[in-house]
This record gives C-alpha cells, structure tokens and sequence, in this order.
C-alpha cells in the first residue's frame, strides 16, 4: 500500500499532464508567436477556451502530484511522468479518430515496460523526509542557472530544434525543482498545518518554480517541432527529479547488478521516447488537433 498509492496519484498526474499537453499545444501555436522571452503569451492565451481546458487539467495534475509526492519518494513518482508522451500520443489519436501506426504501438508499449524496469529495479526508497537548508541552497542556485542558461541558450536561437531542445530542457529543470520543493512543502503542511505551509518558503519557492516553469512550456511548444521538445522535457524531467531525490532527501536505488537491468529499463524509454516524438503529433502543419500516425 506504501507504493500503491504514490504510484496511482502520479498515474493520475501524468494522464492530466498528458490532456494538458494536448490542449494547451493547440492553444500555443493559435497566439501571435514571439522571438524573444515574452509574459504577455499568457494574457492572449487566456482567450482561448481551449488553453483554459488545459490549465484545468494542470490543476487537477497538481492536486494529484501533491498527494503522490507526500506518500512516495521523488525517484519513484516523477519517473512515472515519462508516461505523459504515450498519453498525449493516446488522447491525440483518440480525439483525431486516427489509427497509431505499429510502430508507435511498439513504442509506447517499449516506454511503459521499460520505465517498469527501471523502477523495479532500482526500488527507490523513502529517503528522509526533512531537508536542511544547507543542502537546499546548492540545488536552488544550480537549477535556476541551469534554467536560465538553457532558456537564454534556447531564446537567442531561431525557431527549429535547437531552440525547442534548450527551452524543453529548461522546462524540465523547473518541472523537477518544483516538484522536489512540493514534496517539502506537503510535509510542511503535515507537520505545520495550514499556517505552517503558508508561511513556508518552500510553499512560494514551488509556486514560482512552477509559474516558471509554464511560461518555458509555452514558448517551447512554439519554439519548435515536439521531437525536439518533448524528449528534452520528458527525460529531462525524470533524470533532474532523480538527481534532486538523491542529493536532497537522500533516496537510494538498487546498485550492484541490480543497474544491469536499470541501464536497460533507460534505455528502452529512452528509445521509445526518442520514436513517439518523431513519429507523434505535431500541429505546426495543420494547426488541428495532433496527427498520430506521421
């Protein structure tokens, strides 16, 4: 039951994450599209029905991440956000009534078995609960640079790939920082009460993080092609949430002959990610709901 109930909540969370991404693309590639950094893309996308469909399915994914973040380590729960690509990929077609080619069958199938591997294997543990802000400091300063830097990186090129890859990946840096200071902030809220998570820095660090983090998807979604962008965000995502368990509530996985399997449960994902972006939706052409079947 220890692990059933992180990993149903974060099922949940990817599956509205993975709605989300649906809907918030469409609504993306809808706007005025920008070279440079710009806050105004949310006001025009508050217009759009469809962009506040998404965001709704952003709240629920949140509520869901929270819960599954309380009751589970971080390596165990934001692994299970790779799932997110094979949804989007699902509902897209689904919403189309287009037929996923066998290919990206095999692909979504090679995801799923292989993120079981990988987290059977490494069977991370709860790690500790409290993180002192010694070891908070040097994460906090070495994801926001890694943030900026990608974003920077990611702003000065044209739209294409490269730009999309820089922007996804900052992305994932803020997904994973805000997600290790929610986790923080739930045991603030179990031990504190509600006037102990209001007055937390966690609970407005995660906030900012997370805030960050939406206005780097936005401009990854128009930045460039999804298989450029969703890999960088999605794999980014898993590795940075990894790192950030390890290093600051002290989450350990399987070592020995146990990372054998682990290195191949990566590497499959890592190659069934790498198929669905290139063969999955991509509304730049149409500016439709997703193509499955490209």
């Amino acid at each position: 039951m220890a692990v059933v109930l992180p990993v149903l909540f974060a099922l949940l969370a990817a599956f509205s994450n993975a709605l989300a991404t649906v809907l918030q693309r469409k609504a993306a590639l809808t706007v005025p599209q920008s070279q440079g950094f710009r806050p105004g893309l949310v006001l025009d996308l508050l217009r759009r029905p469809v962009w506040l469909g998404g965001m709704l399915a952003v709240v629920v994914a949140g509520v869901s991440q929270a819960v599954a973040l309380a009751t589970g380590p971080l390596s165990l729960v934001q692994p299970l956000f790779v799932l997110e690509l094979p949804l989007a990929l699902l509902l897209a077609s689904l919403a189309t009534g287009r037929r996923l080619a066998p290919a990206v069958w095999l692909a979504v199938g090679g995801v799923v078995v292989g993120l079981g591997v990988a987290l059977v294997s490494a069977a991370p543990d709860a790690g500790e609960e409290d993180v002192a802000l010694d070891r908070w400091l040097p994460a906090l300063v070495a994801c926001a640079g890694a943030a900026v830097l990608l974003a920077a990186a990611g702003l000065r090129r044209a739209v294409g790939k490269a730009r999309a890859g820089c922007l996804g990946a900052a992305t994932a840096v803020c997904y994973a920082l805000t997600a290790a200071l929610m986790k923080d902030s739930m045991r603030v809220l179990d031990t504190d009460g509600v006037a102990g998570f209001l007055t937390a820095w966690q609970t407005y660090a995660f906030a900012a993080a997370g805030v960050g983090a939406v206005l780097l998807l936005e401009h990854a979604m128009q930045g460039g092609p999804l298989v450029a962008s969703q890999p960088a965000l999605t794999l980014g995502d898993a590795a940075v949430s990894l790192m950030l368990g390890v290093v600051l509530y002290r989450e350990e996985v399987r070592a020995g002959w146990w990372v054998l399997p682990q290195l191949l449960g990566v590497a499959v994902v890592v190659a069934g990610v790498l198929t669905l972006a290139r063969r999955g939706i991509d509304l730049r052409e149409t500016n439709k709901m997703p193509e499955a079947t490209k």
